[in-house]
């Protein structure tokens, strides 16, 4: 009952700021969410024995963010700021880095790559969810966010009522290759029919090979948390969503979706 009722929150919470509230509101939304995830991520990296500092992680997020809602927001302006704000946050955060090296610590590469890691891992991909409100409309977003969540549900159930022949045994025993099916056919089937009405201008067969690549990238985006949680010895990324775990393990899927479906929009 505690998984229903908080995901009913946190949904209704997304659904009136998507369709309701103007794009500024989703950048700060995923501004939030964004420090919220960097936190968890300094904290697997913590469990995995780096030491990283989870405020200059997020900083550095914040600007990638920034910069690519910049260009939703301020047109060409916004473009010709992208390049130099990611060059410098580079500089900034590895300068960072090198500030806090102690000597005889032999993790510096790993510690600066996760410094970096969630600016690239998180940060893109919520600006690309920013850049397509604020482009595209509510509706079109809220096409992506409604497959990822109808793949992740179907994946749940096929996998209990038919599951039998694991996924990736390694990284996520319970999920099974039944289930990843029921997620795909869908996952794919509501972006393909939804998408009549809120992504129109798309062709009917190519949003059906949208839709499932959306699926597909959904479930590596899934399986790739995972193993990070694996990897560093935890069952969920924080216990900050009463009956989901933490922000990542709610948005995992939607993190590797989102710039698949940014670029489909780009070119479609």
């Amino acid at each position: 009952m505690t998984r229903v009722v908080s995901g009913a929150v946190l949904g209704a919470i997304v659904l009136s700021i998507v369709w309701f509230a103007p794009p500024v509101a989703s950048l700060v939304l995923s501004a939030i969410v964004l420090v919220l995830a960097t936190r968890e991520i300094a904290d697997l990296a913590r469990a995995s024995g780096m030491n990283v500092n989870p405020w200059l992680s997020a900083a550095g997020g914040l600007t990638t963010l920034l910069a690519l809602g910049a260009q939703s927001f301020a047109g060409d302006v916004g473009s010709a700021v992208v390049p130099v704000v990611l060059m410098a946050q580079l500089v900034a955060v590895l300068g960072a880095a090198v500030a806090a090296w102690q000597p005889g610590a032999r993790d510096a590469l790993a510690t600066a790559s996760t410094m970096l890691f969630p600016s690239w891992y998180v940060g893109v991909p919520l600006g690309a969810l920013v850049s397509i409100r604020a482009v595209e409309g509510a509706a079109p977003l809220l096409l992506l966010i409604l497959t990822v969540v109808v793949s992740d549900t179907a994946q749940y159930y096929t996998g209990r009522l038919a599951g039998r022949r694991p996924l990736a045994p390694a990284i996520s025993p319970k999920k099974t290759i039944e289930g990843a099916l029921g997620g795909v056919v869908f996952g794919t089937l509501v972006f393909a029919m939804v998408g009549a009405w809120w992504l129109a201008r798309v062709p009917p067969m190519l949003r059906v090979i949208v839709g499932l690549a959306i699926v597909l990238a959904g479930i590596t985006g899934d399986l790739f948390e995972s193993m990070l949680k694996r990897s560093a010895g935890v069952k969920d990324s924080s216990s900050i969503i009463p009956g989901h775990g933490g922000v990542l393990d709610r948005i995992d899927a939607l993190l590797f979706a989102a710039p698949v479906y940014y670029i489909a929009l780009l070119l479609s």
